[in-house]
């Protein structure tokens, strides 16, 4: 008998990271303006190629051209695609799907009696999902999205081609369960995050390839934090430094008298404000524009990614141009361990560079105090 898989797509996901919208929410049009690619198919098929061995054990019941379909015709899956009730017809435009159909789709897929339902976008499609499908049916998540809070997602699209791999080879039966978040988007980019938990998915049990959900909250000891700051700024001296989001980083714009976005990319220099909340091309176009550029970034806690939640500002390209070698990660030793001892991530979306930047980093902890950890891409 063959494993059977539901593949549900959201073609749009992850769109407004690359231009600064933070999050994909009812701004489609706008990021496609702006210059977004839609990528959400491109991180799926990096899970699926894991399956290619297997095919003649595989069966997938998917939804339409790119929310699926495309897919499994490109790797040559046994497939069948389920229709709309209202016969709309899903084509090669990223406006022509919506969440209704993403509703619809999981909800006749898990009809169809499929052993998995995968899915690949961000928190909004988790809690689509979770509408259509409930708690007591098992769902695995490939990260996607911009925000990816929720605990039903694999730390990357590869570790989700494993996770696949083990349960299509029976090598995985059992089931965890693990919260689905979302945040507000609208407050999200007014700088406000305000999480909220909807529900319980059950995911296969497989801790080391499924991501944690976020810590919130800002870091408490100021006193650390400003031995962090004064020691970037140290370091940084006459730089153009692009600093990456999140409360620590936040926290080192407050000690040089800084607005920031808690939630985008901004660049300084000399201790004064070049640009704020920049895109991705954006940052392309100055970075050309100068030979010294730092990258200071941070770490999510209690998940321990560092390149690949949140900040798609930062995309290889823009990695590439600043150089493994200019960049700062900072971090309070109490972040650090509450990852007891698990690696710091990297999921840029470009597995060549997610290689290049792993292996042993230097985090600065506070001011001449530096940690050695190990981030890499869990693949």
């Amino acid at each position: 008998m063959k494993f059977k898989i539901g593949l549900i797509i959201n073609p749009v996901a992850g769109m407004g990271g690359s231009v600064a919208l933070k999050g994909s929410d009812e701004v489609i049009e706008q990021a496609i303006a702006l210059g977004a690619k839609a990528k959400a198919n491109d991180r799926a098929a990096i899970a699926f190629e894991a399956l290619i061995p297997y095919k003649e054990n595989i069966e997938i019941i998917t939804a339409p051209m790119r929310m699926g379909q495309e897919l499994c015709q490109f790797f040559g899956f046994d497939h069948q695609c389920i229709s709309f009730a209202d016969n709309h017809e899903i084509s090669h435009s990223l406006q022509d799907s919506n969440e209704n159909h993403t509703l619809e789709a999981a909800k006749k897929i898990k009809a169809l009696g499929v052993d998995c339902l995968v899915f690949a976008g961000g928190d909004g499609t988790a809690r689509n999902i979770y509408s259509a499908v409930g708690d007591n049916f098992p769902v695995l998540g490939i990260p996607a999205g911009v925000k990816i809070h929720s605990g039903v997602y694999a730390i990357t699209p590869s570790a989700a081609g494993k996770v696949l791999e083990l349960m299509v080879t029976n090598q995985l039966v059992s089931v965890m369960e693990r919260d689905v978040m979302d945040i507000d988007e609208s407050l999200f980019r007014q700088g406000v995050v305000k999480a909220k938990r909807y529900g319980e998915m059950q995911v296969p049990a497989q801790l080391t390839y499924m991501q944690a959900v976020k810590s919130g909250g800002k870091e408490s000891d100021e006193l650390v934090l400003v031995d962090i700051a004064a020691d970037v700024i140290r370091q940084v001296d006459e730089s153009l430094v692009v600093m990456g989001s999140g409360s620590t980083t936040e926290f080192i714009m407050e000690e040089m008298g800084l607005a920031n976005t808690l939630l985008g990319v901004d660049v300084v220099q000399d201790e004064a404000l070049v640009a704020s909340d920049v895109t991705e091309q954006q940052l392309i176009e100055i970075i050309k524009q100068h030979q010294d550029v730092k990258l200071v970034v941070t770490l999510i806690g209690g998940q321990g990614h560092v390149f690949g939640r949140g900040n798609q500002q930062l995309s290889p390209s823009v990695i590439r141009a600043i150089g493994k070698e200019n960049l700062i990660i900072v971090a309070t030793k109490t972040k650090l361990e509450a990852l007891e001892q698990r690696p710091l991530l990297v999921d840029t979306g470009d597995q060549t560079l997610d290689k290049e930047l792993s292996g042993f980093v230097k985090v600065t902890t506070g001011y001449n105090d530096y940690v050695m950890v190990q981030m890499r891409n869990p693949d």
